[in-house]
């Protein structure tokens, strides 16, 4: 009885399955062998991605005909290739087509007992990847690199073939799932990207070049500087060194949170002394906040305020003005991000300032009803695209749920 191999089973079973054959412990190296097929030149190359392998020329729009080939690898339909010196993330996939790649991976090939497309699912889960991290050995300061012979040595414990085929078509039915959605989602964000660029005018136009029938033949639309027609103010930070200044009950806001979007909830509050004590005010809900400077991408966007709350210095915060819906105010300004990054202080230093910002022209119907329109418009479009990601979120949090029940626990690795 003491020879009898360990037997361990996931917490969910597909009906079929329940009462049949065990789960068994098992070293990667019975489930794969290395192939490392070079010196082929005349296949596509291949770029590895967290779903799959798709050809490299349709990631990079490079020529290839350039690149030395001789030393990569050939990987065929079922392979699973990962990233030798990233596998301790999960970087791995299953490879869907021939073709050849970079040497900086690591090509298995299934045995007869192996399904490739269950183990690139079983690959990234968490007991795995711990697996992966502690047999990954350091080459260089700050990396891990995993040879075969190591991942060879690895204990799984996974099913006859017929329930890996049945997992694996179960999870990549969703991850279909998934990617349609999420092809809704951006076709959604395009639409609504070129909607606002028809329905406001672009720099230097009077008029857009769409218009709602009941207003087309209105009125030119005004211009006027943003500052002349919104109070405009920037905040500050408290003291860190100051432990009182901190763990209130203000919310107070960073660029980091400025991403074209609705702000409810913040990361970090200061107290009452904190407020006091420096130049941060509390800003009123529907006050817009444009980031004057950040980290990379960050300089230009803009968000809305759904809290009162403070911010810091890196933001300006356009104050609601009578006549303007601050709905629109934030969507007119969405729709500016390139222009409001082309401009800079004095000097050619890459970020804005109070002063830039209150001269930018600010284009507005001066009908009220035309900007009760063009808002109501683009947050029904809003609406959709809020709800198509959270219809996304909720697959992928299923998927991520699934996986923890269709594997075995860290516990039971």
């Amino acid at each position: 009885m003491k020879d009898k191999p360990k037997t361990l089973t996931p917490k969910l079973r597909f009906a079929e399955f329940r009462d049949g054959p065990q789960w068994r412990r098992q070293l990667l190296g019975t489930l794969f062998t290395e192939r490392q097929e070079t010196g082929i030149t005349d296949l596509p190359l291949l770029s590895l991605t967290y779903n799959g392998i798709i050809p490299q020329e349709e990631t990079n729009r490079r020529d290839n005909s350039s690149v030395n080939k001789s030393n990569y690898l050939r990987v065929v339909p079922g392979d699973v290739a990962y990233n030798t010196m990233r596998m301790w993330e999960g970087r791995s996939a299953y490879v869907g087509q021939e073709g050849l790649v970079s040497p900086a991976y690591t090509v298995c090939k299934p045995t007869a007992d192996a399904y490739g497309v269950f183990f690139s699912y079983y690959f990234k889960t968490s007991p795995l990847i711990e697996q992966f991290r502690r047999f990954s050995q350091g080459l260089v300061k700050d990396t891990l690199n995993l040879k075969f012979a190591a991942f060879a040595q690895i204990h799984v414990v996974s099913p006859q073939l017929p329930e890996q085929q049945k997992i694996a078509d179960c999870l990549r039915s969703l991850d279909e799932l998934i990617a349609a959605e999420g092809r809704k989602l951006e076709v959604l964000r395009a639409h609504k990207k070129g909607l606002m660029q028809q329905l406001f005018p672009r720099e230097g136009q009077a008029r857009p070049h769409l218009r709602f029938p009941e207003f087309r033949y209105g009125a030119t639309w005004g211009t006027e500087p943003l500052g002349e027609i919104f109070e405009t103010m920037s905040g500050g930070t408290p003291d860190r060194t100051k432990r009182e200044y901190w763990g209130g009950t203000v919310p107070w806001i960073t660029t980091s949170l400025v991403d074209f979007n609705i702000i409810r909830e913040v990361e970090e509050f200061i107290t009452e002394a904190g407020l006091g004590n420096s130049a941060a005010k509390v800003f009123p809900k529907g006050t817009v906040l444009v980031a004057m400077y950040g980290q990379g991408q960050t300089r230009g966007k803009v968000a809305i305020l759904d809290i009162e709350a403070a911010t810091n210095q890196a933001c300006a915060a356009i104050l609601p003005a009578n006549g303007f819906d601050p709905a629109f105010t934030f969507l007119s300004l969405s729709g500016r991000y390139d222009e409001m990054r082309s401009l800079s202080n004095p000097g050619g230093q890459e970020n804005l300032s109070q002063a830039l910002i209150r001269e930018l022209p600010f284009y507005y119907p001066n009908d009220p009803a035309e900007r009760e329109k063009i808002t109501a418009c683009l947050c029904s479009l809003d609406a959709l695209i809020t709800a198509q990601s959270g219809k996304l979120d909720g697959l992928r949090a299923h998927k991520k749920g699934l996986m923890q029940q269709l594997f075995p626990s860290p516990e039971e690795v």
